[in-house]
Order: structure tokens, then sequence, then C-alpha cells
């Protein structure tokens, strides 16, 4: 069987019309390969900062602070008190949000508290809707929190009570420090009230759900009030 004769790397040897001496690439090619590398930077610089801006903030490391929202005693056990903190620093009125606080009744908060926090004495409850993040509101005489945008409804202990929310409202961490109540760092609940790192809204924490949603990798998670 004869040898097959290997390919030429220039063009001229090729017969390819329009050659020129000592050339291993075409014009054509040439102009193909730029036209796709230009493609792909232009594509590059409207993709790349969005995908920065969208994944940023999972990398980014925020920890709250523990604040001081009022005295042991300004809180019921039969009622809400709201209160006003702050989410994150240096944004002024936009990184606050509200939070509604009672004290823990034995009859309603029957869920064992975790390890590290035998001694929680406060239930501090997020007002944002588990949906897409609304801003719902305690309303007394109905004992529910409610979602005036899609309504979601959830009970007194902010559990899901109806609407499209997928998990109870998220609650934050409380401590006392001489005689104040401190409110810290929030943490997501699924339905039977077990604590996880904070979610975000719509992502659901019962089943599948919290392999399908994991924490963000920047967010620690409190093992007692101390941390």
């Amino acid at each position: 069987m004869p040898k097959k004769q290997a390919k030429s790397n220039y063009t001229a040897d090729r017969g390819i019309p329009g050659a020129f001496e000592g050339e291993t690439v075409t014009r054509r090619r040439f102009m193909v390969g730029s036209a796709h590398a230009t493609g792909a930077i232009a594509t590059s610089a409207f993709l790349l900062p969005a995908l920065g801006f969208a994944l940023g903030p999972i990398f980014e490391e925020h920890e709250q602070r523990w604040q001081a929202v009022g005295g042991v005693d300004d809180f019921p056990n039969d009622s809400y008190v709201p209160k006003t903190i702050t989410i994150a620093d240096n944004i002024g009125q936009t990184g606050k949000s509200t939070v509604y606080i009672r004290k823990r009744n034995p009859q309603i908060d029957t869920e064992p508290l975790p390890k590290g926090f035998e001694d929680e004495q406060f239930v501090a409850i997020s007002t944002r809707c588990m949906h897409l993040g609304c801003p719902v509101k305690f309303v007394s005489a109905a004992e529910r929190f409610i979602c005036p945008c899609h309504g979601g409804v959830y009970n007194f202990r902010g559990e899901v009570d109806g609407g499209p929310p997928v998990r109870p409202l998220d609650r934050f961490y409380t401590r006392v420090r001489n005689g104040q109540l401190e409110v810290g760092p929030r943490f997501s609940v699924n339905s039977e009230l077990d604590r996880f790192s904070p979610r975000d809204p719509g992502e659901p924490l019962d089943g599948v759900g919290q392999y399908l949603y994991p924490s963000r990798p920047s967010i620690r998670k409190l093992d007692s009030p101390e941390d």
C-alpha cells in the first residue's frame, strides 16, 4: 500500500488561489478566526460584569452585629412588638428593617431549642416574606403575619398558613445583656422550625430543598449567642 503523502503547511503548495509564498494560514481562515475572537471579546465584555454582579454577593462576607432593642420587660409573650434594626451598615434607611419580637411562651413555642441556645428567652421574627421578599405585617386582631403583595399568610409563630410562601418566616438570634434584649444574625427555619443558616426567599428547606439550596460559603453559622 503506497504511503500517503503528507499535506504541505503552505497554502501555495496546496494550490489555493491567491496564496502568497510562505503563507500557512489562508486569509479566509484568518478573517473567520478574527471575527470569532472579536465576538468572544464583545460577549465577555457584557457577560463577565453581569456574572460578577450576580455571583459576587454569594462570596461577600457579611456578619450582622448584635443590637440592643429594649429592656427584657418591654416584650409580652402573647403579642409582638415591632423594632427597627440595622441589617446593613453605611447605607442609611435602606439598610434598616423591622423585626417583630415577643417573649417565648412554653404553651406556644413547643419546639426544642438547639444546643447552645437552651436559654434563649425571646422570639424575633423577620418581616421578609419567604415568597419574593416583600415586607409582611403582623395583624394583632387576626394573630397573623400578612403579606399584602401576593397574599402570603403566616400564623402566630410565623409558619405558613396560606398563599405562595415556601417556608416559615426567618428569625433572628436573641440574647440578654445587662437587662437589655439584643438581636443578632438572621437564620432560616423549615416547617419543623429546625434552624438553618440564612437562605433567600423562594428557597424551601424541607426534604431535598435544604440540599438544592445550600447556604452561602461566606456565612458563618452560630454555635452559641457568644459567637
